[in-house]
């Protein structure tokens, strides 16, 4: 038996931020010193996923001559680092190397590149298709593999433990999407066990667009038991000490590169235990991450929020005061006609409550001019459809324009459920640059909001939403005594049609089989579908779901399919 001393390293890159990435690497070094091996995450170097980047030559000659210096630099300790890496046909692959003692030990290319749900893979690399090898680092033969490596029945895994590896490492970029983390688990823990050896898994960690990596980097021993784990959501180094037991190589093992000799220890390193998230916890968390995120890594500080006193404004609200802090949290107030007095409270109170900065544009006047220059042209416009955009549009420019003047970032704050069937305003309550909660449903939306609550008053305070926003029917106050309902089923009906039609493919004809009621699949099919130019033209957003609008769900927008 050995023992090998591995730092687990989730790192927060920014995509194409080089030099801004070498020194998040650089700074964990220092750390690290005395582990044997320090395993850092998937395209630790340059970000993920790097899209379209990749034709760009000289960001992936920039990417390997961002790992060479830090291979430069490297100590005692043995790196594996994630880059992009230039073939000499003009190829990229997605690469790893092991480095140590100021030069490259050697470099793996990922072989199976995923190319489905949020990946495209097969249009950005090349895979690997060079021979296997294995890594002697403190005595032990250690493989190393990416991501969809370990995906695979008979893959390049397989190759490594047949050829004789005691130790495996993946490096990973595995977006969350709820019960995501509970798969990787069970895939970790069922190679562990079937091979004997322990198994190495780093995850990146943070939000890249509509994406977000929330780490879980964890360590299984071969009895199938998690003797390490990472946060969710937060940059950590982890530093355990794994007892790997000893394997005859075969006679016709793979190749093996000397990195390192063995080091005696006195102590035992042994991380404190995680518990882990809940599933609102969970989600909640994503959704803080990917907002900070997204505003920070786009180069603001502040964002503008219009808060109407409904459920929907108020969760995107509480999100970002908790991304950015209260203060870069501006709640615009944008009272019609029509708003209630009492959502006019709400909105105030949750203001006051969370310590934003508010302020009130009524639109009234705008309102009545527009209305006023329409008139020769469409006559009188009632309390209708053209009415009720003109208010959102309204409202859409008033933000803008604070965006404008201040160098604030516009949240939108629709959710799934609306932006499935369209009911949104385009160039009115979807103008904006981030949708925090476009992915999560209706009825997901009121969960979250009394968790939040809920942990509030665990920790000593009152609630941050006020109880009368989750209370009152769900309405856009466009029109005298609107409610939504009035144009939607009720959302506890909606959300689970939606989820079956959205996430689970099914047609029309098999969601009436299942039980769905065969006018009410009718009314939603044709509102999904019909809206799909509108989303198109929507802020991106975080995806949490199996299948969000966007990456994971592109239909054409001209689509005549009414199976």
């Amino acid at each position: 038996m050995n023992r090998l001393r591995v730092a687990l390293i989730q790192v927060n890159s920014v995509v194409g931020d080089l030099d801004g990435n070498v020194a998040r690497v650089r700074s964990a070094l220092g750390e690290v010193a005395d582990c044997d091996l320090a395993v850092f995450p998937e395209m630790v170097l340059t970000g993920y996923p790097l899209e379209d980047l990749v034709l760009k030559p000289r960001f992936v000659a920039d990417s390997r001559a961002a790992m060479e210096t830090l291979a430069a630099e490297s100590g005692g300790c043995a790196l594996v680092l994630g880059f992009a890496d230039p073939g000499p046909d003009g190829s990229v692959h997605n690469a790893v190397a092991v480095c140590r003692d100021g030069a490259v030990a050697g470099v793996y290319h990922k072989r199976q590149l995923p190319n489905y749900s949020v990946f495209d893979e097969a249009r950005h690399f090349r895979a690997g298709t060079e021979p296997q090898e294995l890594y002697r680092i403190g005595g032990v033969r250690v493989g190393v593999a990416v991501c969809e490596d370990l995906w695979v029945a008979d893959g390049p895994v397989d190759r490594l433990l047949e050829g004789g590896a005691e130790l495996l490492v993946t490096i990973n970029g595995s977006p969350y999407r709820q019960g995501k983390l509970a798969e990787r688990e069970a895939t970790v823990v069922a190679t562990a066990t079937s091979s004997g050896r322990p198994l190495v898994y780093v995850n990146l960690v943070g939000g890249q667009d509509e994406l977000v990596f929330d780490g879980g980097s964890m360590v299984a021993d071969p009895s199938g038991t998690i003797v390490a784990r990472a946060p969710r959501f937060d940059e950590a180094i982890v530093v355990v000490d794994i007892d790997v037991p000893v394997v005859s190589a075969p006679g016709a093992g793979l190749p093996v590169v000397e990195v390192s000799g063995t080091v005696d220890r006195a102590d035992h390193a042994v991380p404190p235990p995680i518990p882990p998230l809940e599933p609102m916890a969970e989600l909640y968390g994503a959704l803080v991450t990917a907002t900070r995120d997204y505003v920070v890594k786009s180069g603001f500080t502040d964002i503008c929020i219009g808060l109407s006193g409904g459920v929907d404004s108020a969760l995107v609200a509480t999100i970002a005061a908790d991304a950015l802090g209260p203060e870069h949290v501006h709640a615009v107030l944008m009272p019609s006609r029509y708003s209630s007095d009492h959502s006019i409270a709400d909105a105030e109170s949750l203001i006051a409550e969370q310590g934003l900065d508010g302020r009130t544009i009524p639109i009234e006047d705008a309102h009545a001019a527009l209305r006023g220059m329409l008139d020769a042209s469409v006559g009188d416009l009632g309390d209708g459809l053209v009415d009720e955009n003109l208010q959102a549009r309204i409202r859409g420019v008033l933000l803008m324009a604070l965006s404008n003047a201040h160098g604030w970032l516009v949240l939108t704050t629709g959710n799934k459920s609306e932006s499935a069937v369209g009911y949104s305003t385009l160039y009115g309550d979807t103008v904006g640059a981030y949708a925090s909660i476009k992915d999560v449903y209706k009825t997901t939306v009121f969960d979250l909001c009394r968790w939040r609550n809920v942990q509030e008053v665990l920790s000593g305070g009152g609630p941050v939403i006020p109880d009368t926003i989750l209370a009152k029917p769900p309405s856009a106050e466009l029109r005298p005594d609107q409610r939504d309902d009035q144009s939607l089923p009720p959302y506890d009906v909606l959300d689970p049609l939606l989820e079956a039609y959205i996430e689970g493919d099914r047609t029309r004809a098999e969601l009436v089989a299942s039980g769905f009621d065969a006018e009410l699949v009718d009314r939603v099919v044709r509102l999904v579908d019909g809206a799909e130019y509108k989303r198109r033209q929507t802020p991106h957003g975080a995806r949490v779901t199996r299948k969000g609008f966007g990456r994971d769900r592109r239909l054409p927008v001209v689509n005549r399919y009414r199976g």
